[in-house]
Parts: C-alpha cells; structure tokens; sequence
C-alpha cells in the first residue's frame, strides 16, 4: 500500500475484505458445518459470519446515517425467522447458540449485497465526516473512523479467526491466516 492512499480507501478496503472473506469462508459450508459450534463458550460458525455482516450493516447504515440496513430492506430477518434490531451484540449465550441461520449461499449473498452497498460509502466519507464521534453500544463515543476501524476491521477480523478455527476442527482447510 502506497503512503498517499488515503484513509476512506484504507478503511474501505480492509471492510471490503472482511466481507468477502466471509462469504467465501462460509459459502460451500452444509448446513451441519455453518452451525458447528466447538465445545465450552464458543459461537457457531454461521453466529460469527453473520455478527461480522449484521455489525457492518447496521453500524454504517443505521447508526451513521439512520438508514434501513440491507438486513432490513431485503426482510432477511422475516425470510430466516431472525431478530430484527438484534446483531449479537450483548446476546446472552443461549441465545446465541439457538439461533439456526439459512444456507450458506444466502448468508454468504447478504455478506456480498452489504459489501456491495457500504464498501463506496465508506470510499466516499468526507474527513469531517469520518472524524464525527457519535454513541454505539457497548463501545461508548467514537469518531466513525474509529468505529469501522475497531468495530467493523478488528472485531470483524478476530470473529474471522474464530470462523478459522472452527472450519479447521470440522476438518475443513483453513483460512490461510
């Protein structure tokens, strides 16, 4: 990467990358593999695919500008009998672990439709923009910039890691990270 690309580019890429990593890690999965979930506290994989989705989705659309997210303009939550406001954040255990997701295809499409739609907002943020600080929760006030970063990047990326895992322990290869 270059020293003159700028921070939307830098921001958009690396969410665009999460994304479509995503989608790719969990595209080809049965329904058996996508619910995997190993032993003591841990999600399944298709909970860590789609918290990576819905946070991304509702962070840039909802609580940056107050937009329906794809989530809720595609009636995904009605299709798949899933929460609608709800994205895992602060789920408690059990209700994490009961939720059961729709085939890999489609979750991996909303993963590919979200990216689709926030990957050039993000490209197109104005600095002001990006340095706006507004409340999400649990987090607290952040600037947006800091929000994708550390919300949608890094908390995306270490969900990705447990995604990893989790293909490797149903014998899958791993995600090459």
């Amino acid at each position: 990467m270059s020293d003159t690309v700028n921070l939307q580019n830098y921001l958009a890429k690396y969410t665009e990358n999460l994304l479509k990593q995503t989608a790719t890690a969990i595209e080809d999965l049965n329904l058996e593999e996508l619910h995997y979930r190993p032993d003591g506290p841990c999600n399944s994989i298709a909970f860590d695919a789609w918290h990576i989705i819905r946070t991304a989705d509702n962070l840039i659309h909802f609580a940056f500008e107050r937009e329906m997210p794809i989530w809720i303009v595609q009636g995904l939550n009605e299709k798949w009998g899933l929460p609608k406001a709800d994205q895992g954040t602060g789920m408690t255990p059990e209700e994490a672990y009961a939720l059961r997701f729709p085939g890999a295809a489609q979750l991996a499409q909303y993963s590919r439709d979200v990216s689709t739609a926030i990957v050039p907002r993000i490209g197109a943020m104005s600095d002001e923009y990006l340095l706006e600080r507004i409340d999400i929760k649990p987090n607290g006030n952040l600037a947006k910039k800091d929000i994708i970063g550390q919300v949608i990047i890094n908390h995306g990326n270490n969900h990705y890691g447990q995604i990893n895992m989790a293909l490797t322990m149903v014998g899958k290869p791993g995600l090459g990270i």
